[in-house]
């Protein structure tokens, strides 16, 4: 699993391993770390024009301890000092006696359109606002070039510890992380500022929890239901679907699409929809009637294509069985019935939608996914599962965020979310807890996606029909 913690966490791990280790160990670890991922990005190293980016704090010295070790190596560095009465003087003189040349702020442009490579240490992880107005200014410059830009810890710009990002930010090919994930680079909008990422390791050690998890296939593995020797298919699970009407009956096929598909042993479908849902899938166990009357089930999944169906929503959410509300049951759903649910209940709105229930504009919770997933999850004393670029999935407390790291663009397609619900609410009826259905829900259809678009355009029931391959990816 891949983790991320918080700057005050990564801070004191820096403090308590300092007090270890003899002064400035832990910066030439960071800074040999930083300069062989440089070279690696060049390529070839002699000859080549490198611009270091060197802001008052511990990235600028890092920027400057890998500039001397690249000029070692026959690179041509120019180090622009942004603050230079309070530059590091131990890295300046390093890179300094390795024939590296330094020029103030005010000089910048000119080496910057000749360079080769740009290595950001302008701010460190503790930035916070913004960029100031003169290095905003080379945030532009460098924008103009061709140089690859590689980032220090973190694009400076953008807010470790939330993802946001506010006015100018370094776009880098490549951001060298030291110790510890950030969540910054995990999360959009910053993460897409980030590039590629190499975390180095300096030997930092955190006994308490993550800001955020990040599955990856064993992980995923470890979760998926498999059935014994003795299952049967009520054993295995049911799901109830609750979704469709007779504007949107695809939402409702699609939903049971992604059910059958997730684990349990039988989907039961509740709706309007029920000769479309038939005649694509003929094992789907139709009622004509409510949810009550539909027979027993694990999970329900509520929303999706439904209308203005209020009273199915409500009597979903009266049920003692887990719940994933998604779609239309976001908007017809009584706060109050959510937070007085005992049994687990799973939100899925995409970034419209969580919106609509904070009250606030879209452009709010795109830029600052991270603060909006763990309100809304406080908010309705529910896991949260936030759709969008990169997919959060959160619970009430104080525990970790789950950031999702599958998937793509070609996601972004009509009825890709009536899979996804069907997925994970087969999860919770196969035994999942809210937050592992989710995530892992969130993991398998990325991958399904990934898969089915091979980089063209691709429908939700070709998403659907990947979700198996994706499930023996994962599991092989």
């Amino acid at each position: 699993m891949r983790t991320a913690y918080s700057v005050e966490m990564v801070r004191a791990a820096e403090r308590e391993l300092m007090a270890r280790l003899p002064d400035g160990v832990l910066m030439q670890r960071a800074a040999a770390g930083l300069a062989a991922a440089c070279a690696d990005v060049l390529g070839r190293v002699y000859g080549r024009r490198v611009v270091l980016l060197v802001g008052s704090g511990d990235n600028g010295a890092d920027a400057l301890y890998a500039g001397a070790r690249l000029a070692r190596r026959g690179a041509g560095v120019t180090a622009v000092l942004l603050a230079p009465d309070r530059t590091h003087p131990e890295a300046l003189a390093a890179l300094r006696r390795a024939g590296g040349r330094t020029v103030p702020g005010a000089d910048a442009e000119e080496p910057l359109r000749r360079a080769d490579l740009v290595v950001d240490g302008i701010v460190g992880i503790g930035g916070t606002g913004g960029l100031r107005p003169d290095a905003a200014a080379l945030v532009d410059v460098i924008g103009e070039t061709r140089a690859a830009v590689v980032a220090v810890d973190l694009p400076s710009g953008v807010e470790a510890d939330t993802g946001e990002v506010h006015g100018s930010a370094v776009r880098a090919d490549l951001t060298v992380t030291f110790g510890a994930h950030k969540p910054g680079l995990l999360v959009d909008p910053a993460r897409e500022y980030a590039g590629s990422v190499r975390l180095v390791d300096i030997g930092l050690a955190f006994p308490g929890e993550a800001e955020l998890e990040a599955l990856q296939h064993a992980d995923v593995a470890r979760l998926l239901p498999v059935p014994a020797a003795e299952s049967d298919k009520y054993r295995r699970g049911v799901v109830g679907i609750a979704a469709g009407s007779s504007r949107y009956p695809g939402a409702a096929v699609l939903a049971v699409a992604g059910a059958l598909r997730g684990g349990a042993g039988a989907v039961r479908y509740v709706g309007p929809a029920g000769d479309a849902v038939l005649a694509r899938f003929p094992e789907t166990l139709v009622s004509t009637g409510t949810p009550e009357q539909a027979g027993r089930v694990q999970a329900w999944v509520v929303g999706p294509g439904a209308g203005d169906d209020a009273d199915a929503v409500a009597a979903v959410l009266g049920t003692d069985v887990p719940v994933l509300v998604d779609a239309d049951g976001l908007r017809l759903a009584d706060r109050d019935a959510v937070r007085a649910r005992r049994a687990p209940t799973l939100l899925t709105p995409h970034a419209g939608e969580a919106a609509a229930l904070l009250g606030v504009a879209r452009e709010e919770v795109e830029g600052a996914r991270l603060r909006a997933v763990r309100e809304l999850a406080e908010r309705y004393a529910a896991t949260v599962l936030l759709k969008g670029s990169t997919t959060l999935v959160a619970s009430p407390g104080d525990g970790p965020v789950r950031v999702n790291p599958t998937g793509t663009g070609w996601l972004a397609t009509a009825g890709s979310g009536d899979v996804l619900s069907g997925l994970a609410g087969s999860l919770l009826a196969a035994g999942l807890d809210a937050l592992d259905a989710g995530s892992v829900g969130a993991y398998l259809h990325g991958l399904a996606g990934r898969r089915a678009a091979d980089g063209a355009p691709v429908g939700a029931h070709d998403v659907a029909e990947a979700v198996r391959e994706a499930w023996r990816d994962v599991t092989d």
